[in-house]
């Protein structure tokens, strides 16, 4: 019988530094309510391959959030965190910090870009695999190009003006008669680690293409970026495994009310005053959420006395008229001695957006703002005030659900 083979030590390094010019506190962007640099980590320590995940950062926030997800942290010195160091001297610096805690060295060197907010775990043991089972000395995840590359200026011989770089500008062949192009994703490389301390950079020797999904190719460098990612989050990540929450990953249920509650419409009568339609199939879910032992609480900033009676006919307790919904959460959990990460929170549109980045398991309601549906880690597949918080109790409390509705 041969002898087994020893397991080699593939590590993942996250770099993600504190500053960022383009959007500010980048790597902290909640993307489908959930950090990206937590993002990345989530999706390292779920492969097959990876044995080891590193953050490396300059940023104590980035390091609490990084080491609550399961990474550990190497805090990267001034010298190699500004805006004009390289991601192989952050990948080096952690390669070394670990080989040293550890005492043992490492196999294969991943680097893992938490910019990417929908790389998949599938990706990272793609280029993980193509090093350690396939025999390449690099890989890098890429995806299917087919467009016309232009570029501005004149190369020694061009007439002034654009000219192609990947064709002739005189002749457009059909896409099927052009050689097949692949574009970088920047999101997964893979290094045999040995070879990348010789060559210091994160291409030698045979480099394997990785191909993947062309639809989660999006890289956040700027604020329009950030934006697309969250209006795409709902659509990829609710197709990920454990995209809903369940009653054990929750401690508390905090609803806003217009829009969430009610269908966002308000009825004025000649004397002013207001009515609001809302669904029974919410008091049905709601009360049993009261009566699976969840604490609940309702929160709106307005001065309603409409939102006062709901809440006394649900018998949840109420806060409304608060200027600031998030520092009245946070009060609220405080108070309660409930983490807000363990907070599910219902909204709809962008007053709610501070509570969403407070607590763990924001939720947006079908129609929600565009902006509210991006940042929320899950979305209802009704509107308010149709029934989307019984979904939502649905999701927590399953098959029992009905014989707590009775």
């Amino acid at each position: 019988m041969s002898d087994p083979q020893p397991v080699r030590r593939v590590l993942a390094v996250i770099p993600a530094r504190g500053g960022s010019k383009g959007v500010p506190a980048k790597n902290l962007a909640p993307v489908g309510g959930v950090p990206l640099v937590v993002r990345a980590v989530r999706e390292c320590l779920a492969t097959r391959l990876v044995t080891d995940v590193v953050v490396s950062t300059d940023d104590q926030a980035i390091a609490a959030a990084a080491r609550q997800a399961g990474a550990e942290v190497v805090l990267r010195p001034a010298a190699i965190a500004g805006d004009t160091a390289t991601s192989e001297a952050a990948v080096r610096h952690a390669m070394d910090a670990h080989e040293a805690l550890h005492g043992a060295a490492v196999d294969v060197v991943l680097l893992v870009q938490c910019t990417s907010p929908f790389l998949v775990r599938e990706d990272i043991d793609g280029v993980a695999g193509a090093v350690v089972e396939g025999g390449a000395d690099t890989a890098v995840t890429v995806a299917p190009f087919h467009g016309f590359v232009w570029r501005e200026g004149a190369d020694a011989g061009e007439e002034p003006g654009g000219h192609g770089v990947n064709h002739d500008k005189t002749y457009r062949p059909r896409r099927q008669d052009r050689p097949q192009d692949f574009l970088e994703t920047g999101a997964a490389y893979a290094m045999d680690a040995a070879g990348f301390r010789t060559h210091g950079h994160r291409f030698f020797g045979r480099t394997e293409l990785v191909r993947t999904d062309p639809a989660r190719v999006l890289e956040i460098d700027d604020p329009h970026d950030l934006a697309r990612a969250r209006a795409l989050a709902p659509l990829f990540d609710g197709a990920r495994p454990g995209a809903l929450p369940t009653a054990a990953d929750i401690d508390a249920v905090v609803l806003d009310f217009d829009g969430t509650q009610t269908d966002d419409r308000v009825l004025i009568d000649s004397d002013g005053r207001e009515f609001v339609s809302v669904h029974r199939g919410d008091g049905l879910g709601i009360a049993a959420l009261r009566k699976a032992g969840l604490p609940l609480l309702v929160l709106s900033t307005e001065v309603n006395p409409v939102v006062a009676a709901r809440a006394r006919k649900l018998r949840v307790p109420v806060l409304h008229g608060v200027d600031r919904k998030d520092l009245a959460l946070k009060q609220w959990c405080e108070e309660q001695g409930i983490a807000p990460e363990r907070v599910l929170y219902v909204g709809n549109d962008v007053n709610d957006l501070p509570c969403f980045d407070l607590v763990g398991w924001p939720i947006a309601v079908a129609g929600a703002h565009d902006v509210v549906r991006g940042a929320a880690r899950a979305v209802t597949t009704v509107h308010g005030g149709s029934g989307a918080i019984r979904e939502i109790a649905g999701w927590l409390l399953g098959p029992s659900l009905d014989t707590l509705t009775k």
